[in-house]
């Protein structure tokens, strides 16, 4: 028998989304003589231990820049310089709570792809990695892809920048998209035409662009490019699957510290739980993050569907029930919810006539 489940798809609290989206963590594997703290906690350049290169303090502080704000913290583990793979590191960053995670010395991607892809799809755990030139074709991976990138006077690879850019994402509060943000300190990048931009955003690839003035992102996109009825456009779009990772989590840790294992699973208790998160989708709609204009959207109610083939393998004879009945049968220890979610995206696109 394995640990209680709480399987939610989209697999405290509402009225703190917002402020939780603009304070995300990153979690930052180096290279480096292992320090006696191991792994630490940085929410400021003075929490920056002693005995670290140069350079692997540098990667800290460009994660603390952030977005619109700075990250909450950065979750910093060493590994030895010499390690063949960062196993030990992804180990423990599986045990603690961050959103994104960069890796400056990464060379072969694919390990890191794997354990992200099982992260969210198999264990349930909903972070993000930014990863150089990686074609993922997944929402849990950002393909960065911008090269010899000008910045405080010296010229970076794609790989040393990722730190920055995950600590951009965590600090875009929910309320924004990361589309054209501006980094300041980016002197300039490699130019790009419009179609060559837009070609590269096609493939899945987040991007600085220099549009004349200044360096910014370009659309604000995950390496997801295969969508079919379960991943539609929209999770193409880091904001989206930011709202969806939040929606999961805040469900899932409710769940499990109040009513895993501390009610009876009856309907009228049932019922309750499907107020209580309803409650919080109103919520998200009153602070705009979730779309409140549409009447048949952010609703929860019972699974009937999942319900019904769950109470057939257990060798319920559902054909003469009701719906009602359905919904009202013992699922023994089993809850089965669905809620369908339409978040608000940000204003990206514009198409403005001039009448003269």
């Amino acid at each position: 028998m394995e640990l209680p489940s709480i399987n939610i798809i989209f697999k405290n609290k509402a009225n703190t989304a917002i402020e939780r989206g603009e304070r995300g963590i990153v979690a930052l594997v180096l290279k480096d003589a292992v320090p006696s703290t191991n792994p630490f906690v940085v929410k400021n350049e003075n929490d920056i231990i002693d005995g670290l290169a140069d350079a692997n303090k540098e990667q800290i502080k460009l994660a603390l820049i952030g977005g619109e704000n700075p990250p909450k913290k950065v979750i910093v583990y060493v590994v030895p310089a010499d390690a063949a793979d960062f196993s030990t590191a992804l180990n423990y960053l599986e045990t603690v709570k961050f959103d994104y995670l960069a890796i400056p010395d990464v060379d072969k991607t694919d390990a890191i792809v794997t354990w992200i892809k099982q992260l969210r799809d198999d264990k349930d755990i909903k972070v993000k990695v930014v990863l150089p030139h990686t074609a993922a074709d997944y929402e849990g991976v950002i393909n960065f892809d911008t090269d010899n990138i000008a910045a405080f006077g010296k010229t970076y690879t794609t790989a040393k920048y990722c730190s920055r850019i995950a600590g951009l994402l965590a600090g875009t509060p929910l309320k924004m998209s990361a589309t054209y943000s501006v980094l300041s300190e980016v002197e300039d990048v490699p130019h790009l035409t419009k179609d060559d931009g837009d070609k590269a955003v096609s493939e899945g690839k987040l991007i600085i662009i220099n549009d004349g003035e200044k360096c910014k992102i370009g659309r604000a996109v995950n390496s997801l490019t295969t969508i079919d009825t379960n991943k539609g456009e929209d999770f193409k779009k880091i904001l989206i699957v930011d709202k969806s990772d939040m929606w999961h989590d805040d469900v899932k840790r409710t769940v499990g510290d109040f009513y895993l294992g501390k009610y009876p699973n009856n309907y009228d208790n049932k019922i309750l739980l499907i107020s209580a998160i309803q409650a919080y989708n109103d919520q998200l709609v009153l602070e705009g993050l979730l779309d409140g204009s549409l009447a048949d959207y952010n609703k929860v109610s019972i699974d009937i569907s999942a319900q019904e083939d769950y109470l057939k393998s257990i060798g319920e004879d559902t054909g003469s029930m009701k719906e009602q009945q359905i919904k009202e049968a013992n699922t023994k220890d089993k809850v089965f919810l669905m809620s369908n979610l339409k978040w608000t995206d940000a204003m990206e696109d514009f198409n403005i006539n001039v009448i003269i």
